[in-house]
């Protein structure tokens, strides 16, 4: 199949097309990018790469990273993580208050803000160097030294993060942080402010396209019974409370950020990851949510 044709064909169309999202506002920084950027970059397990528009250009991944974090947790506490976190869609704001209220300080899934700071705390508790040992952990999943935080994201969030900050004292409150609530932030606002381009980030997602396995280093990240638990997850708490959405339209796992990155991953196949900054109503790339949804039809290769 010409992927290259393909992607060329419907990153034009929706290049072209009108864009009604809007560049995420609530993080003073990310309001910088240039709001008509738009890549494209499609990794296959057959080694077919190609990348189109800005797939080079860095940008902040935001919530994407979460899908790192949650895998190298995983990876070194195995099961137990779950005593801690919920699997479950949660139906409300990434950012709700409500659930944990009525679920005893347990997020519903890890993809939440607040399952993303349980995570978090789960690393600092688990790695003595843990910035480093995180950049480390993404480097090596993508095969790129150069990747790293970025400290003007990460203030700006810390900035205006006073709902991260509720969630994270508010979760402390029932036991389910074991850190210093503000250590936790520091690093979990780290986490979200790491700079990768379409490119890195569709290699560094491989592992999930080959269970568990990192193709860059012969390494097996993940079990495959662990590497398949990730993937539902993607699959149905990936895109905010759009996720069902993604999966009736698109076909595919994925996780997208508000920086207006998605990646998508199809088991034993590819990964194909699309940077458009402008958001939709729900948080997701408008252009990126577009592009997928097409590539998936025109391809016709997705999970389903």
């Amino acid at each position: 199949m010409s992927f290259d044709l393909i992607i060329q064909d419907i990153y034009n169309q929706v290049k072209e097309a009108q864009d009604n999202g809007k560049v995420a506002s609530y993080i003073p920084e990310l309001l910088n990018v240039n709001p008509e950027s738009f890549g494209i970059y499609f990794s296959a397990n057959n080694q077919v790469r190609y990348g189109i528009g800005d797939c080079g250009y860095k940008f902040s991944i935001q919530s994407v990273s979460k899908v790192f974090s949650l895998s190298l947790a995983y990876s070194l506490k195995g099961e137990d993580i779950w005593n801690r976190l919920g699997v479950e869609p949660s139906g409300t704001s990434y950012n709700s208050l409500i659930q944990l209220e009525t679920d005893h300080g347990i997020p519903r899934n890890p993809f939440i803000n607040a399952g993303a700071i349980v995570i978090t705390d789960i690393l600092i508790s688990c790695l003595p160097n843990y910035r480093h040992d995180f950049l480390e952990f993404v480097r090596k999943l993508s095969g790129v030294k150069s990747i790293n935080y970025s400290a003007k994201i990460a203030v700006s969030e810390k900035a205006v993060g006073y709902r991260n900050i509720a969630l994270c004292n508010f979760i402390k409150s029932f036991g389910n942080i074991e850190n210093n609530p503000e250590e936790v932030l520091d690093f979990y606002f780290d986490i979200c402010s790491l700079e990768m381009s379409c490119e890195e980030l569709s290699n560094s997602f491989l592992f999930l396209a080959n269970q568990g396995l990192n193709p860059h280093s012969n390494e097996q990240v993940l079990t495959k019974s662990q590497s398949k638990r990730i993937n539902a997850l993607m699959q149905t708490c990936g895109f905010y409370d759009e996720s069902g959405e993604f999966a009736f339209k698109v076909g595919l796992p994925g996780k997208s950020g508000v920086g207006g990155g998605i990646v998508a991953v199809h088991p034993g196949e590819y990964v194909i990851s699309v940077w458009s900054p402008k958001l939709n109503e729900k948080g997701n790339s408008f252009k990126g949510m577009q592009f997928l949804e097409k590539f998936t039809t025109e391809s016709r290769l997705s999970i389903f």
